[in-house]
């Protein structure tokens, strides 16, 4: 995999945007990457020290359309850390 295959989309929320004044960001990854990958794919995209990787898996939500039930897919989350001395990155600051 490629590191755009396995960093998804960035996760914009109230507190996604509060952690990331203290360079903590949030992504959304593939489902099989693990934090070594989400690691070296964040430090190879953003051109940033990667201090630590926090990992969450996101269950499938049921979802009903009259009758019929279904499940939302499963998803996996990535809170990334950067050192003090790395740069932030931009995407987050511009919102």
């Amino acid at each position: 995999m490629t590191p755009y295959d396995i960093i998804r989309k960035p996760v914009i929320s109230e507190r996604s945007m509060a952690d990331a004044q203290n360079k903590k960001y949030t992504f959304k990854v593939d489902v099989r990457a693990n934090k070594t990958q989400v690691r070296d794919a964040v430090e190879e995209i953003f051109d940033v020290e990667v201090k630590k990787v926090n990992i969450m898996n996101v269950k499938g939500k049921e979802k009903r359309m009259g009758r019929n039930k279904g499940m939302t897919a499963a998803t996996k989350k990535a809170i990334v850390t950067l050192t003090d001395d790395s740069k932030e990155i931009e995407f987050f600051q511009s919102l």
